[in-house]
């Protein structure tokens, strides 16, 4: 009876664990932000001051820090960045730091999977290293705190802040490089692949092929003969249309060229088409 007692008192006991969800001392918190057109997202743990003397003293000077609380401070960018000369590849790192007086170095790691700081140090993981400015607040900022502020169109700065301490450290996006892009691929018209695509999508579905043999054909024309799902598709097109002849021509173009890529499946399909077409 006591065996019963103690088996029904240790399922309740689990079952209340499971069931009860207690705060963290240092709570998740994540910061998203465009700036310009690229997307920087951060997450990390916001460990308090509680009347400690952080800088210099909890977390003593110059020694490396996880820059937070429990698992790696994360960063992730949508395009490259760039602090001072150097560029930060798109992709998603952990950061690390090493709080001085006068500045901060802050440092983006490529093994995002530690707990804490790396038990061995790779110089080889550092993806960059760049330094903050520091300066000293009046008020006390109780909760660690990350974020980003004085936003330009290309630019922004990274923010620490804990006690009376905030390390700062701007960066540029590639906002114009981008927008100019955009504006000259505007200005090139459609690619290849985009008429294909708009005639592929108007011969399947029966809409107009005369204009689906248009954008098909310039595909072909701007893509080359080595293009063989294009030159299959517009001979497709010219044999609903009617013209077989001219399909047959078009099909042996997009045959000799699956043959060359020794692609088997659309050899077999072309040759089928042909058969058909000359009967």
């Amino acid at each position: 009876m006591k065996k019963l007692f103690l088996f029904l008192s240790l399922v309740t006991v689990s079952a209340v664990n499971g069931q009860v969800q207690f705060p963290k001392a240092s709570p998740a918190a994540k910061v998203e932000q465009k700036v310009g057109l690229t997307d920087v997202k951060i997450s990390y743990s916001r460990p308090g001051k509680k009347g400690r003397t952080v800088f210099g003293d909890m977390l003593p000077f110059g020694e490396l820090w996880r820059t937070g609380a429990n698992e790696n401070t994360l960063f992730r960018s949508s395009d490259p960045i760039t602090f001072g000369k150097d560029t930060l590849q798109k992709g998603t790192y952990a950061i690390f730091t090493k709080p001085g007086k006068e500045a901060w170095d802050i440092i983006f790691y490529k093994d995002t999977t530690n707990w804490g700081t790396p038990d061995t140090w790779e110089d080889a993981k550092v993806a960059l290293k760049t330094t903050a400015k520091v300066k000293t607040t009046i008020d006390v900022i109780e909760t660690f705190t990350i974020s980003i502020d004085n936003f330009e169109k290309e630019s922004a700065t990274l923010n620490f802040a804990w006690d009376q301490t905030i390390a700062s450290v701007q960066f540029t996006t590639p906002t114009n490089k981008k927008v100019m892009a955009a504006i000259d691929k505007l200005m090139a018209g459609p690619t290849a692949g985009e008429y294909y695509n708009a005639g592929n999508y108007y011969f399947k579905e029966k809409k107009d092929l005369k204009q689906a043999f248009t954008w098909v054909s310039k595909a072909c024309e701007m893509q080359g003969d080595q293009a063989y799902w294009m030159y299959n598709t517009k001979a497709q097109i010219q044999a609903e249309l009617g013209d077989k002849k001219a399909a047959i021509g078009t099909a042996k173009i997009a045959l000799k060229a699956a043959e060359v890529d020794k692609n088997n499946d659309y050899v077999k399909m072309i040759k089928t088409s042909i058969e058909a077409w000359s009967k």
